[in-house]
């Protein structure tokens, strides 16, 4: 199993500053992990960045650094109380891209220092960081130095990505591979995306992923196609109607009939399920096509302790009361940890998540509540929307792009929400605005008992 670690684009700045202070010698610092270590794609997400003072460094040159293990010292109740990992960062202010004889000599004496504290077998790491922002590292545990790390990825208003061999490509190697050619399809396929809700948008948004080259899915959504929708989920059939398939079973079979060797989860579960958050929290990228708040509002949770950009999308229209409509529009939010929540934008409301929870209690009234769910102010059993549904996930699936390559001509911050009125035809964005909101405190808590602090989650 390849192990990853996540950080946020505060995270990685509090790093470039302290590691890099403009004297050219090496530097120190810890960092506080929360984790998702039992699955096939173990995660470190970073809480806490702790940096070890230059005074306590009784060596400091340009191709070396001896540091005081008293910082670690003073931090092991934090870590014992909150069960964290340890993750090391040095620098190598030469730009040197391997870790060097003295960095194994050193990691070796602090895995078994790790392995003497923490005996239960817990994984660590070590990340070297390079002048020019990109990091590479390997894992620390059962009192040796483990395996490279698979991915080390920072989620911020741009969304910054290395593996081992990126790092090491020659300048010349990166130049050649172009933003939406071959540069991006090898970005797209070392990720693992979970896509919440398979339905109108979400299959156009799996649609366009799997013909992207994402290299893994997890899909999540608990309903079956039925002969009413059949007119906006991609590739779903009358044949698949009338079995009652899954619909993460559609868009499985859509992804493999493209034979391209993705890897496939479908997950015919509520995501509000410990199986479900489980396989969501090891994707690197989530992307939330349901229609609900309390959905909605899960997913933007999951991302918080995990650490992952969370990409959401959803439609609205509504009738005039005259047989026509008065407004087709949507919005795409993107949330990356440390950015305002949905609840904090106001895409989706505490009195709406309240009232969603009523289906627990009375299924009746839930239904009441989601009648008209689609076109407000009329019933519409077989709402003609997948033009529309296609559009608004069009645009969720550009903003997923526009972070990874920033192509734009302006500032990805500058697109926190681009919300769309087709009658008006008109686009329009909000700015992405940092939060210490109701999220912060669970920003890199990884598992914890229950999942995400629900006791729906107790398992």
């Amino acid at each position: 199993m390849t192990a990853s670690v996540r950080m946020t684009s505060e995270q990685h700045s509090q790093l470039m500053s302290h590691l890099f202070p403009g004297d050219g010698c090496e530097a120190v610092a810890l960092l506080l992990c929360g984790r998702r270590e039992s699955g096939p794609r173990p995660v470190l997400v970073v809480r806490k960045v702790v940096p070890v003072p230059y005074e306590s460094c009784s060596i400091r040159t340009p191709d070396r650094v001896q540091w005081s293990t008293d910082v670690l010292d003073e931090l092991i109740p934090e870590i014992w109380k909150s069960n964290a990992s340890v993750v090391k960062v040095h620098c190598h202010p030469t730009g040197f891209d391997r870790f060097s004889a003295i960095d194994d000599l050193s990691d070796g004496e602090l895995a078994l220092s790790f392995e003497g504290l923490f005996d239960e077998g817990r994984m660590h790491g070590s990340l070297v960081l390079l002048p020019d922002g990109r990091i590479f590292g390997r894992t620390l545990q059962d009192g040796k130095i483990g395996d490279d790390l698979g991915l080390i990825f920072v989620a911020g208003n741009n969304i910054d990505l290395w593996s081992r061999r990126s790092v090491r490509e020659r300048d010349d190697d990166k130049r050649t591979q172009q933003a939406f050619g071959p540069g991006t399809v090898k970005v797209l396929n070392s990720l693992q995306v979970a896509v919440i809700g398979c339905s109108g948008t979400g299959s156009v948004v799996i649609e366009q992923l799997a013909r992207l080259g994402v290299g893994g899915f997890v899909l999540v959504d608990p309903d079956h196609v039925e002969h009413k929708n059949l007119n906006r989920i991609l590739n779903a059939t009358f044949e698949d109607a009338e079995q009652g398939i899954a619909k993460v079973d559609v868009c499985r079979r859509t992804i493999e009939s493209l034979g391209r060797g993705q890897l496939v989860l479908p997950l015919c579960l509520n995501l509000d399920t410990p199986a479900a958050v489980r396989a969501v929290a090891e994707c690197d990228v989530i992307f939330g096509c349901v229609d609900t708040a309390e959905g909605r509002n899960l997913a933007n949770r999951i991302a918080a302790y995990y650490l992952q950009p969370y990409i959401d999308v959803g439609v609205s229209l509504a009738a005039n009361g005259l047989g026509g409509i008065s407004t087709i529009s949507g919005a795409v939010n993107y949330y990356a940890p440390g950015l305002q929540s949905l609840l904090e934008r106001g895409a989706i409301t505490e009195e709406q998540i309240r009232a969603e929870e009523t289906k627990r209690i009375s299924p009746e009234r839930f239904a009441e509540l989601r009648r008209q769910k689609y076109i407000q102010g009329v019933e519409v059993d077989r709402p003609a929307v997948i033009s529309v549904n296609a559009f608004f996930a069009a645009l969720a699936v550009n903003e997923f792009l526009a972070r990874i390559h920033a192509f734009r001509n302006v500032d990805n911050d500058e697109f926190g929400t681009v919300r769309g009125d087709l009658c008006e035809f008109a686009l329009l964005r909000e700015q992405s605005i940092s939060s210490a909101g109701h999220l912060s405190r669970y920003i890199g808590l990884g598992d914890q008992s229950p999942l995400l602090g629900r006791v729906s989650l107790q398992e």
